[in-house]
């Protein structure tokens, strides 16, 4: 008898979450449905290794099995990044014209990198803490593109082979640290609780034109940031293959593709966070995350 999982063609479309406490979460899916279950008894954690082995291929074969035994998780359990800390994170700057118009600066000719810290990482509605002295904390709402397999010097044409999915990213930025201190942006970028990601890592089936979906972010209710990655002036492809140039990209590491006009460096009189206020963003096919800022406490 021929064996069910050899006659059928797996399907790698899935939704990848981690819940639980900071520092101890656990891996699970999000089902079509919205049921999400832990998956703890097939991989530690969604990590280097994890992408690195092709491991969302072999989760979804052992799924067709084994889904019925896994655990539900409760709707009230908290979610975390919905990747463990990857080695790096590569942020794109100005990579919207309306951005770079609105920061006052020119549209770059090849794409600006800069890193971001990872330990900057936090789960999609933990709270976002103004560091110590901030006076210009900015909201940035950002695709980022999750790294499946080893990227060196990859081609354009062979770049999305080299992508595990996406995930939405809110690069939040001190304007001062980054802009009006002495030198690079990653001061402004790596503040703890700076990178909210998640809720959840669709794998790259699951978007089937990632260069081309709405994003928009909120404040206190109201909309701040509404556009399309169709705007991108740098796509996907382009991005993976560039910064493979310089450094080789690991499996599970992320690529934030940039921000869109709209963010409170651009506006008239300018606008910053404080205390008290709530962001909330999406992007399609992404999810929601939605963080509340506070102040630090020593």
């Amino acid at each position: 008898m021929v064996d069910l999982l050899n006659s059928v063609e797996i399907n790698t479309i899935m939704k990848l979450i981690r819940f639980g406490k900071p520092e101890n979460e656990k891996p699970g899916v999000q089902l079509p449905d919205g049921q999400k279950i832990d998956v703890s008894a097939f991989c530690s954690d969604y990590d280097e290794t994890f992408f690195g082995t092709d491991g969302i291929n072999s989760l979804q074969e052992w799924l067709t099995k084994h889904q019925d035994e896994c655990p539900k998780i409760s709707d009230a359990a908290r979610l975390g990044s919905p990747l463990a800390r990857p080695s790096k994170i590569v942020c794109v700057g100005l990579n919207y014209a309306k951005h770079a118009q609105e920061s006052g600066m020119e549209v770059p000719s090849e794409p600006v990198l800069f890193f971001k810290a990872s330990s900057a990482v936090i789960g999609p509605f933990d709270d976002v803490v103004l560091p110590k002295n901030s006076k210009k904390s900015d909201w940035e709402v950002e695709l980022a593109v999750v790294i499946g397999a080893k990227a060196c010097y990859v081609s354009e044409s062979n770049a999305i082979d080299h992508v595990a999915g996406y995930v939405l990213h809110n690069d939040i930025s001190e304007r001062e640290f980054q802009l009006e201190r002495l030198g690079q942006w990653v001061k402004g970028k790596s503040c703890d609780t700076f990178a909210p990601l998640g809720p959840f890592i669709a794998t790259a089936d699951e978007i089937c034109d990632p260069n081309n979906l709405n994003l928009w972010l909120k404040l206190n209710g109201t909309t701040m940031q509404d556009s399309s990655t169709s705007d991108l002036i740098f796509g996907i492809p382009k991005l993976v293959s560039y910064i493979s140039e310089f450094m080789t990209l690991l499996p599970g590491d992320i690529i934030s593709t940039g921000t869109p006009f709209g963010v409170g460096l651009g506006l008239d009189p300018q606008m910053y966070l404080k205390a008290g206020d709530e962001m909330e963003l999406g992007i399609d096919g992404l999810g929601i995350s939605k963080q509340k800022v506070i102040s630090y406490k020593s």
